[in-house]
């Protein structure tokens, strides 16, 4: 697939809930994701995200690892096969390394963000 050949509405990334009781742990997919770079960029910075607010008292790799499976949320772009973003990969060098905010700021990849603001 390319961002040529988004899927209507736009890319698609779906967030689950890894303490969630659900089979599926789905608790929101966020649409409209005009390329496929961005809805990938989103999901990264997303899970990042969730893995920082899973380091606190300066715990270990391995402790906010831990906490992260536990607590946390991951991301996924639907629908685009193996070239979309996975966390699996990315989960050592998240927690082995603290992230700068631009690395956690996934709002600003928002494609609701631009629902919410007024016309100029």
């Amino acid at each position: 697939m390319s961002d040529l050949f988004a899927p209507e509405g736009g890319w698609r990334v779906r967030i689950l809930d890894l303490s969630a009781p659900a089979e599926d742990n789905v608790i929101e997919e966020i649409s409209g994701f005009p390329t496929l770079m961005q809805a990938n960029a989103f999901a990264c910075r997303y899970v990042r995200d969730s893995v920082e607010r899973c380091r606190v008292d300066a715990r270990s790799p391995r402790a906010v690892l831990e906490a992260w499976r536990t607590w946390g949320e991951d991301a996924e772009v639907v629908d685009a096969a193996e070239a979309g973003w996975r966390s699996g990969p990315e989960l050592e060098y998240f927690t082995e390394n603290p992230a700068e905010p631009e690395a956690c700021d996934w709002r600003a990849l928002d494609p609701r963000r631009a629902l919410d603001e007024p016309d100029a």
